[in-house]
């Protein structure tokens, strides 16, 4: 039996590992880019591996429940396809004895998660925000980047290219006032960033820039000349003492006192509530993924990896989307989105114990 134990665990490990690789490198992979963007901008080579770090406990929360359904999948898909699972149970092994190391290591893992949603992926988040606002001021040409539109003070920047100089090309730039209003929306072919480290401020200059002021409904379509220069403090904006943190970069013990705070004050606890809830819902996905893709893959039995990879991208896409959209009804509390958190977790969980249990009785 030990043996047999054995070769299951190996085999699911094994893609385990493969799988889990492919998913993390994949989910980092827009991090990576915009950490090397950060070294070559002249960002210290330690900030920016820092930064990337940062990102991965919160990336492990996805891809290690993920990785854990692709194994399950793959490895049962095949042992049926191959009739060694009818071979065993031919010779009197049951199929809680044939999947139970799968069993321990999706509770393992499912430790792991909620560790890292609770503990380890809030503060690292919240790192990562501090490296960022770093990086702004100290390097502040870093945080261009093309295709991405950037705000800082009562400016929108966009810009589609830059080189090594600092100069940038083909930018778009909105003047805002405070309602977040467009007021002026400037276009030039051709720019350049400097940077006054000494006074924390930014300069942005366009050349040839034509610009389209709007005050209404009226548009004044002008010229600003052959040089443009807009001037952004960004060592104040970026430097103002913040006396409130966001929720996803505290700790299950700081979200837990701050819902008490809130009760006291009579204050809705609501969207600590959903925060709260999602995190252990999505800490729950490995072992959700076992007690459904385990009787899935042991019935599809199909040797291709094509169909396992279907349908843990389907059923994966479909735990996550469940459990996200109630952060999109947050402002709906007469739904109860933070108890509606759970329904894609305690249906995997009731569809798969029913599964499992047909099977084990053939």
């Amino acid at each position: 039996m030990k043996r047999l134990n054995w070769y299951i665990t190996k085999s699911y490990l094994t893609t385990f590992l493969m799988a889990i690789g492919i998913l993390s490198f994949g989910m980092t992979g827009a991090q990576l880019m915009k950490s090397i963007e950060y070294f070559t901008q002249g960002v210290p080579v330690t900030v920016a591996g820092e930064f990337l770090l940062c990102t991965i406990p919160m990336v492990l929360t996805f891809t290690i429940p993920w990785a854990s359904l692709v194994s399950i999948m793959l490895t049962f898909g095949r042992l049926s396809a191959d009739n060694e699972i009818t071979a065993m149970r031919a010779c009197g092994v049951s199929i809680l004895q044939i999947i139970s190391p799968i069993i321990v290591a999706s509770f393992l893992f499912s430790c792991l998660c909620l560790y890292l949603q609770l503990e380890i992926a809030p503060k690292m988040l919240g790192k990562g925000r501090a490296l960022l606002t770093y990086v702004a001021v100290n390097h502040p040409v870093a945080l261009f980047t093309p295709g991405i539109p950037v705000e800082l003070d009562k400016f929108s920047i966009y810009i589609d290219s830059k080189d090594s100089d600092n100069n940038i090309y083909d930018i778009q730039l909105y003047v805002l006032d405070k309602k977040n209003t467009i007021r002026q929306d400037i276009t030039a072919s051709r720019g350049r960033i400097e940077a006054d480290e000494k006074t924390k401020k930014l300069h942005i200059i366009l050349y040839d820039a034509v610009g389209t002021s709007r005050e209404g409904k009226e548009r004044n379509v002008h010229v600003t000349g052959s040089e443009a220069r807009f001037t952004v403090d960004y060592g104040q904006s970026l430097t103002n003492l913040r006396i409130y943190q966001r929720d996803k970069y505290l700790t299950f013990r700081e979200v837990f006192a701050r819902s008490i705070i809130n009760k006291r004050m009579g204050v809705s606890t609501t969207r600590l509530e959903i925060e709260l809830n999602s995190r252990v819902a999505m800490a729950l996905a490995p072992i959700a993924f076992m007690m459904l893709g385990m009787p899935l893959a042991i019935r599809t039995s199909r040797r291709e990896t094509s169909i396992g990879l279907f349908l843990s991208v389907l059923l994966g896409a479909i735990y996550f989307g469940g459990v996200m959209v109630s952060d999109v009804l947050r402002d709906r509390p007469a739904v109860y989105p933070q108890y509606l958190v759970w329904l894609s977790p305690v249906l995997f969980q009731v569809f798969g114990a029913y599964y499992l249990f047909r099977l084990a009785r053939k």
